[in-house]
């Protein structure tokens, strides 16, 4: 049986380190039936060399240099357009992701025709809070388990393609939680696969790999979350990671949340405290 062609995009910019470990990883991860697009913004030289010198993989299906920075919705409303596969993704470049994982989550599709994206988790062992989020996990066709949220992150996740026929391309100033708050509306399922599949997140202060050793290198490479909420430190900036977790994990399920008031007074208690912008 035919188990579904994977189209997946990385934007690449000006992190070679990251970039790097991120590509060759995901290249590890792919098999015949999955197909990496390639984005990069911008002309940093030495990032745009390594993303080169990994063009010619076998694995590698397009790439795309944009001179201008473009961000993140034009790569990825150009491979929901230009793409075939039966399923999308995005990883991102600062991310490694796990064995299997395409092969995991798109089983899980498979199984259950509702499920609309299902992703890789991201953070690290003490952000998951069991007495928060069991509740919330569902058991869904073929055995399968999900952490249920109306949103995941954009990275790590696997989409059916169905989800952009039905819903179009992102609009502008749309994110990708947002795009998945309206899946929801729409009745999609979704959520984080669990077990958890990991995501490596390098630019997490608290992993391995994470090339920020003080609070200056932050300052030099601040992340747009981060600058948001005007996170200067990388133990606040940790601390910042820690509450985004936790709200996945105790967040509204009820889309309704998220339209109208409902959603400006959502926003501006969020703002008040130190977690991440969702949407």
């Amino acid at each position: 049986m035919d188990e579904g062609t994977v189209d997946i995009l990385m934007v690449t910019h000006r992190r070679p380190g990251y970039t790097r470990l991120a590509l060759e990883r995901l290249l590890e991860t792919c098999d015949e039936t999955m197909r990496v697009w390639l984005w990069h913004n911008g002309g940093h030289e030495e990032t745009l060399e390594i993303v080169r010198s990994l063009a010619s993989h076998p694995r590698v299906h397009r790439f795309h240099h944009s001179p201008e920075n473009q961000k993140l919705r034009e790569p990825t409303n150009w491979l929901w357009r230009e793409s075939t596969g039966d399923f999308v993704s995005k990883v991102d470049d600062d991310c490694l992701m796990p064995d299997g994982w395409g092969r995991t989550l798109r089983q899980a599709h498979r199984d259950m025709p509702g499920l609309g994206v299902v992703g890789c988790w991201r953070f690290r062992d003490e952000d998951f809070v069991p007495e928060l989020a069991e509740p919330r996990i569902e058991v869904l066709p073929g055995g399968h388990r999900l952490l249920r949220n109306l949103w995941v992150e954009g990275s790590g996740y696997l989409m059916k393609r169905a989800c952009v026929e039905e819903l179009g391309l992102l609009d502008r100033d749309m994110s990708f939680p947002m795009y998945c708050k309206r899946l929801a509306r729409a009745g999609w399922l979704n959520g984080w696969y669990y077990p958890f599949l990991r995501q490596e997140h390098m630019d997490d202060p608290r992993s391995p790999y994470c090339e920020l050793a003080s609070d200056e290198d932050l300052e030099r490479n601040m992340p747009l979350t981060a600058e948001n909420f005007d996170v200067r430190t990388l133990d606040r900036r940790a601390q910042q990671i820690h509450s985004f977790a936790v709200h996945c994990q105790t967040a509204s399920l009820d889309p309704r949340d998220y339209l109208g008031w409902r959603a400006r007074v959502g926003r501006l208690l969020r703002r008040r405290g130190p977690g991440l912008r969702t949407a």
